[in-house]
């Protein structure tokens, strides 16, 4: 098992604040949290960066993937950054890796990952990412110690 990513790694930063129901009854963050901080961060890419329009684009994202390794645990009223970084870029696919992390650490409190593959709206079939999209996610692939593959 690898140890913690770094803020350094990441290329995009999204700050999602924890809110009082994200608690479980052990007083910290639930896992299912986790993965809707994913995603909510992978959207605000999408769709500040990658011009994605989810209720007309007709070429859309579907999560194929996913998968978070729990390092420490997350706790409201804590602040998390999320870091996005590409590695794995394809014709219709891309992986996202993101880390959470609490308040100003360093090191994530989770990494975790997204699979999406983009299909056309109407035939929910694969379709070629939009050139707007590939551009967006190109820059978060180019880190010097990390090639995409």
């Amino acid at each position: 098992m690898a140890g913690p990513e770094q803020r350094a790694d990441y290329r995009a930063f999204y700050e999602i604040p924890t809110r009082w129901m994200d608690n479980d009854v052990y007083g910290h963050v639930n896992n299912v949290h986790y993965y809707s901080y994913f995603d909510t961060a992978i959207a605000h890419f999408l769709i500040r960066e990658g011009g994605l329009d989810p209720w007309q684009s007709e070429v859309i994202g579907f999560c194929v993937e996913s998968g978070c390794q729990f390092r420490s645990a997350v706790k409201f009223p804590e602040r998390i950054t999320a870091g996005l970084r590409v590695t794995k870029l394809g014709r219709s696919s891309v992986r996202y890796e993101i880390g959470l992390f609490r308040d100003d650490d360093q090191e994530t409190a989770a990494d975790g990952f997204f699979v999406h593959v983009f299909v056309t709206r109407d035939e929910q079939r694969p379709a070629p990412i939009p050139d707007r999209i590939r551009a967006a996610l190109a820059r978060l692939a180019h880190l010097p110690d990390r090639p995409l593959e």
